[in-house]
């Protein structure tokens, strides 16, 4: 059993670390500027819906029902929701506003760039748990898949590396643009790529027998529904503002369409047995 848990750590390793990957293509380039950082924004908008509804939802509605999937989903929303009574919202001010500000060497551009800044960290922080709590299961299908056989457990890896690639983009390039270190923007990346060994620890010494698969799915549903909330809620407005209401659906879409072809990409891979 300890020699499983070290392939399934191993390759669950290979998988996480791909997000730092994604992190490279970040800190390698030029600084990005409020359009792309927009565009970026929206893409990760669509990674993140895409897994609430197309991946964490509809797997628990297939599961464990419609209702119950359901319920659970928006306990998550409601939950959050009450939650976000008690956060305080930075004030917005448009893009365009910072411009205009700059060109009169007012120095209120500068204390709006700053909340500008202060804003997108959130939403790269967001992005990052959403990205790590969806890691997690990857890490249990890693475990699983790698008891099945060393090839099972290895394709699997495989593919959840090369899908963890943008979502580590996804992460870095918020956290980069607000704090303007590279160093933060690696690291927070390659954290929440951490969350995939995490779960195979979990799975294989605190509960490898007697996890109740209705509450997993039903948890795992309810993170679908903080997500789904989060993205709706503080991700999109940001898009919207930076990249033009038009171009930020089509990166959502783009983003939604990605995930959706990397899932099915992870699905093909996994035995009929399993799913994630």
């Amino acid at each position: 059993m300890d020699s499983q848990v070290m392939v399934a750590l191993a390759l669950s390793l290979v998988g996480g670390l791909s997000t730092s990957i994604g992190a490279l293509f970040v800190i390698l380039c030029r600084a990005p500027n409020l359009k792309m950082l927009g565009l970026l924004q929206g893409f990760a908008a669509g990674l993140m819906l895409s897994i609430s509804f197309l991946d964490l939802a509809h797997n628990a509605i297939n599961s464990i029902g419609f209702l119950k999937g359901n319920l659970w989903f928006f306990g998550g929303v409601v939950f959050f929701g009450i939650i976000a009574n008690f956060i305080p919202e930075p004030t917005f001010a448009p893009s365009s506003d910072v411009k205009s500000k700059k060109k009169n060497g007012d120095q209120g551009g500068k204390d709006i760039m700053k909340k500008h800044r202060r804003q997108v960290l959130f939403s790269g922080i967001i992005t990052a748990i959403g990205i790590s709590l969806h890691n997690f299961p990857e890490g249990m299908a890693v475990f699983l898949g790698s008891i099945k056989g060393l090839r099972v457990g290895l394709n699997l890896a495989l593919a959840i590396a090369l899908h963890n690639i943008p979502e580590g983009v996804a992460v870095a390039l918020p956290i980069y643009f607000a704090t303007q270190s590279k160093w933060q923007a690696f690291k927070l990346a390659t954290v929440s790529g951490f969350a995939e060994p995490l779960g195979v620890v979990l799975v294989a010494y605190l509960f490898p027998s007697s996890l109740s698969p209705e509450i997993l799915e039903g948890l795992l549903a309810s993170v679908g529904g903080v997500m789904a909330f989060l993205t709706l809620h503080e991700m999109l407005p940001l898009a919207f503002d930076y990249a033009g209401q038009k171009q930020a659906v089509k990166a959502v879409f783009f983003g939604m369409a990605f995930m959706s072809a990397s899932l099915y990409f992870l699905e093909i891979n996994l035995p009929e047995e399993m799913s994630l």
